[in-house]
């Protein structure tokens, strides 16, 4: 039987996030999607939560080791948002589920469809090796998990960001995430730049109600937050340079998932190249500055003594 291991970040909000009626919502659908598939396919559902959030994980779901690393490690913002890295959850999730085929990372405001688990099964079966699954996003009216049979029957609109990602666990060891964090752009790409370059088969399903979202809020898009968006594209130009080898490959219809043409790429590549270097040198700096630090600090005890 196929097993799948599928991962979410939980997060403690306030009554005024969006994340406050999305939550519990996902929890159930998730739930509820594991046991139509229960036949089928054998389905672990795990989280990768800071330790404020422990509490909240659901008690079907497995929680992974507390998280200890987040954005506000990397820099000072403007405003404090504690974001996980990618790759902390992601390294959870490829640790914890050694028994699993595939790995799932959706984000936690994305709820699924009853037959979800069994269409992943569905696709999988036709040889893709890993893919992403783009959601519909539905009214925002909704507010408890008693509306969940009015939002599986809504067909919604389309959405065009990356929010659910689904590869091989024998894949994970070649991705490269850099120190990007979730809940910003262009976390998606980061994210979607690692499955087409670490597979055989890649798709992306723009069309399939396999995923919904409540709402279209975005509230990543206030100037707030622009900061943590411009960290986050370093790091995006990390992972680019990383994968050069790969992306050269690429034509320009699988390029435009990553909003890139072949001009556009090789102008990111520079920049990513660029990027890179900035922060070796500046690493090299560092160490230099330790090391004289630590040399002045030898003489000065020698002299004392």
């Amino acid at each position: 039987m196929l097993t799948l291991a599928h991962i979410v970040n939980p997060v403690t909000v306030s009554e005024r996030s969006d994340l406050f009626v999305a939550q519990p919502v996902t929890f159930e659908t998730m739930r509820r999607a594991r046991e139509a598939a229960r036949s089928e396919v054998e389905v672990a559902l795990l989280t990768a939560q800071f330790p404020e959030d422990r509490a909240l994980v659901p008690d079907e779901f497995t929680p992974t080791p507390d998280l200890d690393h987040s954005a506000l490690d990397l820099q000072e913002f403007g405003v404090r948002w504690k974001l996980p890295l990618a790759r902390d959850i992601l390294d959870r999730l490829y640790e914890h589920a050694p028994r699993a085929d595939f790995l799932i990372y959706t984000n936690v405001d994305i709820a699924l469809m009853p037959h979800f688990y069994i269409a992943i099964r569905k696709i999988l079966d036709q040889g893709i090796d890993s893919f992403v699954v783009n959601r519909r996003s539905i009214s925002g009216d909704y507010g408890s998990i008693d509306e969940i049979p009015l939002m599986y029957s809504a067909v919604g609109d389309p959405h065009l960001g990356y929010d659910c990602f689904v590869f091989r666990r024998d894949a994970y060891p070649r991705f490269y995430l850099a120190a990007a964090f979730i809940g910003v752009p262009p976390i998606g790409k980061v994210l979607l730049a690692n499955l087409m370059c670490s597979s055989a088969r890649f798709e992306v399903f723009k069309e399939l109600h396999l995923t919904f979202h409540i709402g279209d809020a975005m509230p990543w898009r206030s100037n707030t937050y622009a900061d943590y968006e411009k960290r986050n594209m370093a790091e995006y130009q990390q992972v680019l340079a990383h994968h050069a080898r790969c992306l050269e490959k690429l034509d320009e219809a699988q390029l435009r998932y990553l909003n890139l043409s072949r001009r556009r790429y090789t102008a990111a590549l520079s920049s990513a190249t660029r990027t890179v270097h900035r922060f070796t040198s500046e690493l090299r700096e560092a160490r230099r500055r330790i090391r004289v630090a630590a040399r002045t600090e030898s003489i000065r005890r020698a002299t004392w003594r």
